[in-house]
């Protein structure tokens, strides 16, 4: 076995016996920048402060330099994170780095601007009444509608003289991990609702036996992590109020509304799943997603202040002024805040509408391309027809979407995510290509695009055994954003259909030559072909050879 190189090492005794010969070198000649030759005096102590700092263009250049390996933010298809900004966006973001959000006493106008989109965001989803908070992302903004409920739930079991030592909530199981964090990091019991298999949203029908006097409530999802669909928020609060009727217990609902708490009230304007449903306590959105605003802001917004429980406040007074605060978090940067109600302003309903049609209207278009090759099946539901499930479509065919891609009434709310996998004629025809082989091969096209596993549609219970999985369960899956232009996508679209040619051109040449040799399918041939091309390598380079040779008695010849 071969021992394990540690490079760190071998550079450092490398360069450390040669630094003054390399700095001299280097610098007379003009070679190399110097944030390079300054690589020669702390290469040993990459990762330990160093003893001496460097001239600031120096380190500048060295980290920009290092950073240059990173992936392009614009190809990152697998984040639903904005990466876009103004010009005039960013000038307010440099002059406003340095305002502490959690000082209100010093930075009035923030603390303004701060409620105002508070405002904003209770405008949207209807309650006027509505108390919130900015927070670091949804992860901190869900832990707070959490708790909201947890305190709600005990203050409720107390009044009743009854035990509070067994809180439980539900979520499906296409939930995002903060959801279950939640329930770990504050003892409750995480009760995981599978899905449907029909569109891998959360299965109506297995909600109601997971209910009871403990439950304190429900996260409900407004735009899935998986497929972009959107869980249905009025008919989860309609069986919770069946439940109320038979039971007596009151179920609240909280929306994770991460992505979904801003495309819907744009492009969805008459679907009801914000505080227009009485059951819905508290909605948390990402502004760092679709609300368009640079990575590290949250808002969490609860129905009235009756239902912020006093346990989750705190006055602070030792900032020069006394604050409320019921945010996990204390210090954080006040430039998001900027950020978003800039956004607001200068979008309007108008701008933010525009910019989420042009998303759906892509995402729906990709959507329709990828099943028309042939190749693959979309798992998200956005390009059908409202009611329509992933894995029951009837008669319906892609043909009847034509002119109609950009009418979003005619489709299943979603966002603007496309999620996809090989359909079965191409699994059974090419069953030697590993799905998560596009991904890496778009990976070495600059493209960032995740496979993995569909969510549950079966949660074992005790003694259960879960059943074997039955054909396809992963997805590959695309985030439709702003910066994903029509040329992007034209691009994205032809580099999928490229690498899937390439793929299958390869299987078809290596069962055509072995077919030829009389031989049976190989698949150690096929695997170190498909290893190749998975790392860079190019068909063109496999090439066959009819005569044999005295040291190779083999056919096939590869350059891996």
């Amino acid at each position: 076995m071969l021992s394990k190189i540690n490079p760190d090492e071998i550079e450092n005794s490398l360069i450390s016996k040669s630094q003054r010969e390399l700095i001299r070198r280097y610098s007379t000649t003009n070679i190399e920048k110097p944030s390079l030759m300054a690589r020669f005096n702390i290469v040993q102590t990459k990762a330990h402060l160093p003893a001496k700092g460097l001239d600031p263009k120096l380190a500048y250049e060295m980290i920009h330099d290092d950073l240059t390996l990173d992936g392009s933010p614009i190809l990152n298809l697998a984040s639903f994170v904005n990466v876009h900004t103004e010009p005039d966006s960013q000038r307010l973001i440099e002059e406003n780095l340095t305002k502490n959000l959690a000082d209100n006493d010093e930075y009035p106008m923030l603390i303004e601007l701060q409620n105002r989109c508070i405002a904003i965001l209770g405008d949207l989803w209807h309650s006027e009444e509505a108390i919130g908070t900015p927070t670091t992302g949804s992860s901190e903004a869900v832990m707070l509608g959490g708790l909201a409920m947890k305190k709600n739930w005990q203050a409720a079991r107390r009044a009743l003289k009854r035990d509070i030592s067994s809180p439980n909530i539900l979520m499906a199981s296409c939930c995002q991990v903060a959801l279950e964090k939640f329930a770990r990091y504050f003892d409750v019991e995480c009760r995981i609702v599978p899905v449907s298999d029909n569109n891998y949203l959360i299965n109506y029908d297995e909600i109601k036996p997971l209910l009871d006097e403990n439950t304190i409530g429900i996260f409900v999802i407004v735009g899935s992590t998986y497929t972009g669909g959107f869980e249905d928020v009025a008919k989860i609060s309609q069986i919770l109020d069946e439940y109320e009727a038979e039971s007596g217990y009151s179920i609240p609902i909280h929306v994770d509304g991460a992505s979904g708490g801003f495309v819907a009230p744009f492009v969805y304007p008459d679907l009801k799943w914000d505080f227009q449903i009485e059951r819905v306590k508290s909605i948390n959105t990402s502004g760092h997603k679709f609300g368009l605003v640079t990575a590290g802001l949250g808002w969490i917004l609860f129905r009235d202040k009756e239902w912020l429980p006093d346990e989750l406040k705190f006055q602070l007074d030792y900032l020069g002024g006394v604050e409320e605060s019921f945010s996990l978090n204390f210090s954080r940067p006040g430039y998001p805040v900027v950020h978003q109600y800039y956004n607001f302003m200068r979008l309007g309903r108008k701008g933010y509408t525009e910019v989420f049609n042009n998303c759906l209207t892509n995402a729906r278009i990709l959507s329709c391309f990828l099943e028309e090759t042939g190749w693959f099946k979309c798992i998200s539901n956005l390009h059908l027809p409202v009611g329509m499930m992933t894995n029951n479509r009837g008669s319906w065919e892609l043909s009847q979407n034509e002119g109609q891609l950009a009418n979003h009434e005619k489709f299943n709310p979603a966002l603007p995510v496309v999620s996809f996998q090989f359909n079965e004629a191409f699994m059974e025809k090419y069953a030697e290509i590993p799905q998560v082989l596009v991904s890496k091969i778009l990976r070495n096209k600059g493209w960032i695009v995740p496979n993995y596993h569909l969510p549950k549609t079966f949660i074992p219970k005790d003694g259960e055994q879960a059943p074997a999985v039955v054909g396809n369960d992963e997805i590959l899956r695309v985030v439709v954003k702003f910066d994903l232009s029509s040329q992007l996508l034209d691009k994205l679209m032809h580099d999928i259909v490229d690498i899937v040619e390439n793929l299958v051109g390869s299987i078809d040449m290596v069962k055509e030559h072995l077919k030829h040799q009389g031989k049976a399918s190989n698949s150690t041939l096929i695997y170190n072909m498909l290893l190749s091309i998975s790392q860079g390598g190019d068909s063109r380079l496999i090439q066959f050879k009819d005569q044999k040779t005295a040291d190779d008695q083999h056919g096939f010849k590869a350059v891996c």
